[in-house]
């Protein structure tokens, strides 16, 4: 049977303390034991199933996770209070003193200052560079790389990641390859091309109501036991802890996931096709113009679309602000960062999500002043909306 991350999620079946269709909800911070061998036992990280402090584990926090593993293809999953929260202790797990990462050169803002201004003062260096081209990914790698670190679907400039290229690169060298696949959930599943590690931040199209913030490391069982070490894990000394009725309550909304997806794409690729027809600087994963669309097509779940995110090139950062103005003046959605939330959110990421990047390298990577971010939102009548936005940029003279 073919892989299906939404069947997988489905076929998580949960019963409540009391029978509720819903998990109970663990609302402890510590856990007793009835003997003091099995506490023993706990912190040496030797018994399974027993809760010891809901720093290390909760069980709401297990049923997400274990439900974020299905959907990705892996053995478990650590959930965090942040995709940034993930993002760091991954790599800190991963990486000492004196090691070297290759990232790509487009990533989160936050994960660039994480890697380009924070790492250094733990003498970790990094390499960003280009992950569509396979040649210098390779190159870049030294004897003291110690991970490769992408995004599928990258952010802001949607550049595609080949899994399986990257995977056998990695494998190559004896190095994991880590990726955030924040933008593309459902549409791919990395670890199924060969990545070691999946990241998301839940803040977005998982959980898709824009109320609370959240992130998820997927791997193998032994790297999540690691990252909960109590002597030396990332994850648990670092402290990144998602508290139980966020994750009860992101497991909610991860059910519908699949639908909500679907709707983004559908919305997206629509007002793409549209744009392109008009001339607009339109770029989407789901146009043949977009040159990792066929990339994209051989490792993607093609029942799920492309993707809800979206960029257009307006000429200039004030043409790109009086539009977001404007579009937002016009109940179109809301001039602000994230994404995944059932309005349409916006952003001029040179300035806003990426601002962390220096000019010359956002000059350099095709970061211009005029690209806007769209998270394209659920709207019902998506002709009505390119309508709307199309009087938009008209009445501005864009």
């Amino acid at each position: 049977m073919a892989f299906d991350p939404a069947n997988n999620i489905q076929d998580l079946q949960y019963f409540g303390e009391f029978g509720g269709v819903n998990p109970s909800v663990s609302d402890s911070s510590t856990y007793t034991f009835l003997s003091a061998k099995t506490m023993f036992d706990t912190f040496e990280g030797n018994t399974e199933g027993c809760y010891l402090y809901s720093r290390h584990s909760s069980p709401s926090n297990l049923y997400l996770g274990e439900a974020l593993a299905a959907m990705e293809g892996t053995e478990t999953a650590n959930v965090t209070a942040s995709g940034m929260g993930a993002i760091t202790a991954v790599i800190l797990q991963y990486c000492d003193a004196g090691s070297h990462i290759v990232s790509g050169r487009t990533v989160y803002g936050g994960t660039y200052a994480f890697m380009k201004n924070f790492l250094p003062r733990l003498d970790i260096s990094t390499s960003f560079v280009d992950m569509t081209a396979t040649e210098k990914v390779e190159a870049a790698i030294t004897e003291k790389t110690k991970m490769l670190y992408c995004e599928v679907v990258s952010n802001p400039l949607l550049e595609i990641a080949d899994m399986q290229s990257l995977s056998a690169i990695a494998k190559k060298h004896g190095i994991p390859l880590v990726v955030d696949n924040t933008f593309s959930p459902l549409t791919i599943a990395p670890a199924r091309h060969g990545a070691d590690v999946v990241i998301h931040s839940l803040t977005k199209f998982i959980n898709g109501s824009s109320d609370c913030v959240g992130g998820v490391v997927c791997g193998s069982k032994e790297f999540c036991l690691s990252l909960k070490d109590v002597n030396d894990g990332a994850g648990m000394l670092l402290g990144s802890t998602m508290d139980s009725l966020r994750a009860a309550s992101i497991l909610k909304n991860l059910r519908t996931l699949h639908i909500r997806i679907k709707k983004h794409s559908e919305n997206a690729l629509f007002l793409a096709e549209r744009f392109r027809e008009d001339g607009r600087k339109v770029v989407y994963p789901g146009l043949e113009s977009h040159r990792g669309h066929q990339t994209l097509k051989k490792q993607m779940n093609p029942e799920y679309g492309y993707g809800g995110m979206m960029t257009l090139d307006v000429g200039s950062l004030d043409k790109a602000n009086a539009l977001m103005e404007r579009m937002q003046n016009e109940n179109l959605g809301y001039l602000a960062v994230s994404l995944g939330f059932y309005k349409t959110l916006f952003s001029a990421p040179g300035t806003s999500t990426s601002s962390e990047i220096s000019r010359e390298e956002q000059e350099e990577m095709g970061l211009t002043d005029g690209l806007i971010r769209f998270s394209i939102g659920l709207d019902n009548d998506i002709e009505r909306t390119y309508d709307t936005m199309k009087a938009c940029m008209q009445k501005l003279g864009i």
